[in-house]
């Protein structure tokens, strides 16, 4: 097993679930050091059935480790993992720092495993709103090959963190009240309110989740022939992002053959049956590790095309169960448990 496994962000949340689903997982590990910032440091959280001590996120605080599993901004990313990549240590790293460097792998377990077992000392997680439509994505690309994909997000805000909910709640209470509410994260009223934006404006006008979307993919999948083009938006939905999806493919794909495509693979859940109302909603994905498709149907505008819709987790399929699962097959590579 691992001698000392580190979670760095341990106090975020993403990082709350990471030591969730590390205990309910029984993932071993001879000794666990939770870090986080300054502000965090010194407090204590029950972890593993007892108190551990979260500590100060240093330079020299991955002395010892050999797993490092990290949930941070991508600038603390840049600062503080190489370090722990030079005290020898294998980092599972969920932010976007190092995601598209040519020598780090991007990681779904479910997707491309041996990216992480080849991988040198670092292995990315993807995108939130990437990582459900990849695996979405994966069945149909290895039964009938993708060529294009548009997708337009509609994005829980517990992606933009802690705040972000805190944002939704006060700005709704706010509106309903009708007196002002001045936001911390968002640039416009988020209650009541959808912003197509995510991220920074980059080339051509696309957002930096929107440019994710398209290049991450591509390396998961490792095809950078698939053309996809991305709208990413910003809904007042507390969690889960939401996708819909238009896949051309090589050959006709049917709904039929779809839906037995996903059913088949692991980490898809089908939740499709129109006549009595059913398909995935955040209401109900919430709190799961799977991703969820329905509304499978044929493209009428073109032979080749199939739509869906796509709902998973953010905080969980789309961060920490991503990176958790990634540990738990480094373990099983590693050590066979």
């Amino acid at each position: 097993m691992f001698q000392q496994v580190a979670v760095v962000g341990a106090t975020g949340a993403v990082g709350q679930i990471m030591l969730q689903l590390l205990e309910q997982r029984k993932f071993r590990a001879a000794k666990f050091k939770l870090l986080a910032s300054a502000r965090s440091a010194g407090k204590t959280v029950t972890f593993m059935g007892k108190p551990h001590l979260i500590e100060e996120l240093t330079p020299t605080a991955f002395q010892g480790c050999d797993l490092v599993i990290a949930s941070t901004p991508d600038d603390i990313a840049a600062k503080y993992l190489p370090a722990a990549l030079a005290a020898g240590a294998t980092v599972i790293d969920e932010s976007g720092y190092f995601r598209m460097h040519p020598e780090v792998a991007l990681v779904i377990p479910e997707i491309n495993p041996q990216d992480a077992i080849n991988a040198k000392g670092m292995i990315a997680s993807p995108n939130c709103s990437t990582t459900q439509m990849a695996v979405a994505l994966k069945p149909l690309h290895d039964a009938a090959r993708v060529r294009r994909v548009i997708v337009s997000s509609y994005q829980a805000v517990s992606g933009a963190g802690l705040q972000g909910t805190v944002d939704l709640k006060k700005g709704t209470a706010a509106h309903l009240s009708e007196v002002p509410y001045e936001y911390e994260i968002f640039a416009h009223p988020i209650a009541f309110n959808c912003i197509p934006q995510i991220g920074s404006f980059k080339a051509d006008d696309y957002t930096s989740e929107e440019l994710k979307m398209v290049y991450e993919t591509r390396k998961i999948l490792g095809d950078e022939t698939i053309q996809i083009s991305a709208t990413c938006v910003r809904i007042p939905v507390a969690n889960c992002h939401s996708e819909t999806i238009n896949v051309e493919t090589e050959r006709t794909v049917s709904p039929e053959e779809a839906r037995q495509l996903f059913a088949k693979f692991p980490g898809i859940v089908v939740v499709d049956d129109p006549k009595t109302g059913l398909y995935p909603m955040p209401s109900t994905c919430s709190g799961r590790d799977e991703v969820f498709v329905g509304r499978i149907r044929r493209d009428l505008s073109h032979p080749n095309g199939l739509n869906f819709w796509c709902v998973s987790d953010n905080l969980r399929k789309g961060a920490a169960t991503n990176a958790v699962q990634i540990a738990e097959l480094l373990s099983k590579h590693r050590f066979g448990i």
